[in-house]
């Protein structure tokens, strides 16, 4: 499984490590739902291939925020992810927040945390909601549910891929 991010925060990139703001639930998520067997924090995100995970952002440029992102710099994503995917193969790429998925599939409507009906390649699509501390749309149980669609998303399907 590929995770895609938007673009790097602040404190990402000060660190060097994938969510690692103060307030984001990614790595807690994680394990909470058991998509991970132990606790880990954004200082283990070298550690996800032991379980098969992949992270990445559409944009690698850091912004205290997505305003400050260009089109142009959605366009290039888009196609660098496109070309990770065709690389590394994953079973299923799962977008952390509806913007990420909005730009990279330019989607206007509405979207449904989830299972997507959209490809890359492959490679099935789930959208999750985004983990930062900011989101004020979804409760932790709420992002805690979605985690867990998508572990039972991946047992299901790892189970057909063998």
């Amino acid at each position: 499984m590929l995770f895609v991010g938007i673009n790097p925060g602040v404190r990402s990139a000060l660190t060097g490590h994938h969510f690692a703001g103060f307030s984001n639930r990614f790595w807690k998520l994680l394990f909470e739902s058991g998509l991970v067997p132990e606790p880990l924090t954004y200082l283990d995100d070298d550690r996800l291939p032991e379980w098969g995970y992949g992270i990445t952002n559409i944009v690698a440029r850091a912004t205290r925020g997505i305003d400050e992102l260009r089109p142009e710099e959605y366009a290039a994503g888009r196609l660098r992810l496109r070309g990770k995917v065709r690389r590394y193969k994953p079973a299923v790429v799962a977008f952390i927040g509806v913007t990420v998925y909005r730009a990279m599939f330019q989607q206007k409507g509405p979207v449904t945390i989830g299972i997507q009906r959209e490809r890359l390649g492959e490679s099935s699509i789930f959208v999750l909601p985004n983990t930062s501390g900011r989101n004020a749309h979804y409760s932790f149980e709420q992002m805690l549910a979605a985690f867990g669609s998508l572990r039972a998303h991946v047992d299901t399907s790892s189970r057909f891929r063998a």
